[in-house]
């Protein structure tokens, strides 16, 4: 077999190579990317929302985050509507916490829970809730995010909620 020959069959296996590797991500990976966050529209605010979908990433929350800049916020998904509970565990800053049923209506809210409430102090609706948002506190008076407000945002329907 000549240089040549090799050449001709070593090309096409590169390329298989690389549309199984591209083919791989865009299945597997990328929708995992593309669908870790959504914008939503809340009273006069638009914001850049982190989802968390199952029970580590709503139990992490915002623990840790140390700033949240006034367009974002974190959006709790949870697989049916109850009285969910949130506490500050781990805060550092204050935030705004808002209710809303599966109609995406604000149900109740919480304005400027302190990261000095202990993970003893448990914040919970008086409605049932299938979202929970998390903002930096004053967001809520800021914004004019009021009870009955609605919310507008899209979840990709490949995004698992346990």
């Amino acid at each position: 077999m000549t240089e040549n020959d090799r050449n001709k069959h070593v090309v096409p296996l590169v390329g298989v190579i690389l549309i199984a590797v591209f083919a791989a991500f865009f299945t597997l990976i990328y929708p995992k990317i593309a669908s870790s966050t959504v914008y939503m529209t809340l009273g006069d605010g638009i914001f850049q929302a982190s989802l968390a979908t199952n029970d580590t990433q709503r139990e992490n929350g915002l623990s840790g985050v140390r700033e949240l800049s006034d367009s974002r916020a974190l959006l709790m998904v949870f697989p049916n509507e109850a009285n969910w509970g949130i506490w500050m565990k781990d805060m550092k800053i204050p935030i705004d916490i808002i209710w809303l049923n599966s109609d995406k209506k604000v149900v109740y809210v919480v304005t400027n829970a302190s990261p000095e409430a202990s993970a003893d102090t448990v914040f919970t609706p008086k409605s049932a809730a299938k979202y929970v948002i998390e903002l930096p506190a004053g967001t809520v008076e800021s914004k004019s995010i009021k009870l009955n407000s609605l919310a507008a945002f899209e979840i990709d329907p490949s995004v698992k909620v346990e």
